[in-house]
């Protein structure tokens, strides 16, 4: 008989689950679309208490105006924006991801798959289109393309952010990638470059998408930022895809990278002493590739 494995479906994490943070302020937007299930916006700022609101905003708090992205209408340049989107396929993912029983090569698609699905929400206000005229089977339309001539770039972390970067180009029509090789010191949490492919300074203008599957002391993904803005990129530039986050990273990027926009499948409350995020996914790296 086959094994089965069996599946509890706990509660949502509180809000009081984040209360042991301080610094850390966050707010739940409903989104005006019909969805059951709205997606997640923190803003985070710097504070000096803790303040945690639930609110429903104002008719056309989250409406978007024309020309101008949910995210810009939500919370201001000043702040860091975490959306969680509430697709029922992310959700599945994660739970694939979760699973300690899924084998490594199952686990490395579903990272690709969540990363698709990220990617596509992140990139929905950074694509330029150029229009024209074509021939259909039946007549002359008009239509917009993605503009090539502007690649978005991807910057995975090596290892696990190759998994999750996978599928980067089957969503977008145009990128570059250039990969950043970090690993964490298991004893003392702190990041060390072993590969550097970025360029000396990036073209103005550019969209920088940083990939990195687990967001939890913060340390890595704090060091690469810091190494896209000091090739000449702002804030506003640079998006950042994880498969789970925690608050502790969060709020380091929050608080040194005030405008950053963070595109997370699921957010936990918990980092333990090693360093790892709890529930979370174990070693994202180790996981794909089966090391």
């Amino acid at each position: 008989m086959a094994a089965t494995t069996a599946i509890k479906i706990p509660p949502h994490p509180p809000p009081d689950a984040l209360r042991s943070y301080p610094n850390f302020s966050y707010r739940f937007l409903r989104s005006r679309l019909p969805s059951p299930h709205p997606p997640l916006f923190l803003s985070l700022n710097s504070c000096s208490s803790l303040k945690v609101t639930t609110t429903r905003p104002r008719a056309g708090v989250c409406a978007a105006r024309s020309g101008t992205s949910m995210e810009e209408a939500a919370v201001s340049e000043e702040r860091m924006l975490v959306m969680v989107p509430p697709h029922p396929l992310i959700k599945h993912w994660i739970s694939v991801l979760r699973n300690e029983q899924t084998p490594s090569a199952i686990f490395r698609s579903a990272m690709a798959e969540l990363g698709r699905l990220l990617i596509y929400e992140a990139s929905r206000d950074w694509l330029p289109t150029i229009s024209g005229e074509i021939h259909s089977p039946m007549g002359i339309a008009t239509v917009e393309f993605i503009d090539p001539r502007e690649p978005v770039m991807i910057v995975p972390i090596l290892r696990a952010g190759l998994a999750l970067a996978e599928h980067a180009s089957s969503v977008l029509p145009a990128t570059k990638t250039f990969h950043l090789g970090m690993r964490r010191d298991e004893r003392t949490l702190q990041p060390i470059v072993y590969l550097n492919n970025l360029p000396e300074k990036f073209p103005e203008g550019s969209r920088v998408l940083v990939v990195d599957p687990m967001l939890a002391t913060g340390g890595t993904i704090v060091a690469a930022v810091s190494l896209l803005k000091d090739r000449g990129l702002k804030n506003k530039q640079i998006k950042i895809i994880s498969a789970v986050a925690a608050p502790p990273a969060l709020q380091k990027l929050s608080t040194k990278f005030p405008g950053l926009r963070v595109y997370t499948g699921m957010i936990d409350p918990v980092v333990d002493e090693n360093g790892f995020i709890v529930p979370g996914l174990g070693d994202a790296g180790d996981r794909s590739f089966g090391t």
